[in-house]
């Protein structure tokens, strides 16, 4: 896992429409095809030690995780880092990186609690399109 030309994965809740919305903007903008998807209710996350710790951060389906170069980033901190790896313009907003993190993982964490409110929940996971079913894992 701490191979450094391991493609960053992306965990995400796959019933979440507003988490599937994000997975495809990624996907749309990922010209150099580097991230791969895993929904966190998938047998690969399952697999995973660190999402099978007690801990309400990594079991959290509200809790978006990026996984990159063997080590794992949660919530507001990981989409900061999934903006970097996407380069210029995305890149831009890693600039936030210097607030607290404490105020940006409460505004993270607001937007999450209310998702499914806002934008919607599925009744299962996507599947994948052909083309795109080897970047899920």
């Amino acid at each position: 896992m701490k191979n450094a030309k391991e493609n960053p994965v992306i965990f995400f809740d796959g019933v979440c429409n507003l988490c599937n919305g994000f997975v495809q903007f990624v996907i749309k903008r990922d010209k150099g095809l580097r991230f791969k998807f895993a929904s966190l209710q998938s047998e690969h996350a399952l697999d995973i030690p660190v999402f099978s710790k007690s801990s309400k951060e990594t079991n959290d389906p509200s809790t978006v995780v990026l996984r990159h170069k063997g080590v794992f980033y949660y919530k507001s901190t990981a989409i900061l880092e999934m903006a970097r790896i996407l380069g210029f313009p995305f890149s831009l907003i890693y600039i936030f990186r210097f607030f607290p993190k404490s105020i940006r993982d409460a505004i993270y964490d607001r937007v999450a609690s209310n998702r499914y409110k806002w934008f919607g929940k599925k009744d299962s996971c996507m599947m994948p399109t052909p083309d795109l079913k080897g970047r899920f894992l």
